[in-house]
């Protein structure tokens, strides 16, 4: 058998139940982070770099099912089978708001602007929380016709992106107008939606398939046939050349966007793998498994041009010590300065 180069994973250990979801801020001043969701009711802080652990948020009685961060990273939200979203300081781990809903609350999404909360879930309804006004009751879209599963922003807030838990497609709301302009279809249920950060391309994962849609026009742009079930994939975000894909195989699969062809393949959770997401420089990828870990896999370059352009991208290194000394322990309740206002 031919040696193959075995990818060695940052493993990242902390929750003890599946991890559900992965979302990455972009880089800020103070470096980039990783927040995950698990059923374990804790969603976890991360340093997006080095994998090292920030913080725990505690407060959900029920498994979280999605989480995000907005784009400064200085507040997360949460979105969780105990009827409720809620919104946390980042940088002290302390609750800020928790939206009520009737039902397990599956999504989450902060707006590009950081003012708007968008959630979705069991109930079937899409609702828009506004952060500056936490307590107003929220603006509710047109009926969603199937249970949420994933919701997103795109163009600039003005649409929204929906897919369902019982039904193919993907739905593209009209913010102002609160109604559906649009489906993307799909045989089987989206489990996985993902706006490129240039806003360009839609990532879709929907049964043993992941595709790619031009998100200005809804045209079809790439669609490739999985060697199984794949529940997330993600598109590198730099260069846009590869993307990678997670599921029932255990393993996480690294492909060449423009032909399909698997790249390289990366074994070493335990358990079907939930959910995956490239780092904002496109030099690494998360994956999230039902094993309870995180694994952060190094891109590999393929060849020496694909190298320098890594390497020009460059690691956003400037300060992530710095806000890991500032934050770490937040989640020591009776921590110095950390008194219950």
């Amino acid at each position: 058998m031919e040696k193959k180069k075995v990818a060695v994973p940052l493993v990242c250990h902390g929750h003890s139940r599946p991890v559900v979801d992965l979302f990455y801020s972009p880089v800020t001043p103070d470096g980039y982070f990783l927040i995950s969701a698990s059923k374990d009711t804790n969603p976890m802080l991360r340093n997006g770099e080095t994998g090292d652990w920030i913080g725990t948020f505690q407060g959900h009685k029920g498994a979280v099912w999605s989480c995000c961060l907005d784009k400064n990273a200085l507040r997360a939200a949460s979105a969780s089978a105990d009827f409720s979203a809620k919104v946390w300081d980042a940088l002290t781990g302390d609750e800020l708001h928790s939206f009520e809903h009737k039902h397990i609350v599956r999504a989450c999404a902060f707006s590009e602007d950081t003012h708007l909360l968008l959630t979705g879930g069991m109930e079937k309804t899409l609702r828009v929380f506004d952060m500056n006004r936490p307590d107003a009751a929220p603006r509710e879209l047109d009926k969603s016709p199937g249970s949420v599963r994933t919701v997103a922003w795109l163009h600039s807030d003005q649409t929204i992106l929906s897919s369902c838990t019982d039904m193919g497609g993907v739905r593209l709301w009209d913010v102002r107008s609160g109604k559906i302009v649009q489906t993307l279809e799909t045989k089987a249920s989206v489990t996985s939606a993902e706006v490129s950060p240039d806003g360009r391309f839609i990532t879709t994962a929907d049964g043993s398939s992941v595709k790619f849609w031009d998100a200005n026009h809804f045209g079809l742009v790439k669609s490739y046939d999985m060697p199984c079930t794949v529940e997330s994939a993600s598109l590198e975000p730099k260069t846009g050349s590869k993307f990678v894909a997670g599921g029932e195989d255990l393993w996480v699969h690294v492909f060449d966007f423009f032909t399909g062809e698997e790249i390289a393949c990366n074994k070493g959770h335990h358990g079907p793998v939930h959910c995956v997401r490239f780092a904002p420089g496109g030099e690494s990828y998360a994956s999230g498994s039902e094993d309870g870990t995180i694994r952060i896999w190094q891109l590999s370059p393929a060849n020496a041009d694909d190298n320098e352009a890594v390497n020009a991208n460059g690691k956003p290194n400037a300060g992530v010590n710095e806000v890991t000394q500032k934050i770490e322990g937040f989640h020591i309740p009776k921590e110095e300065g950390q008194t219950e206002g």
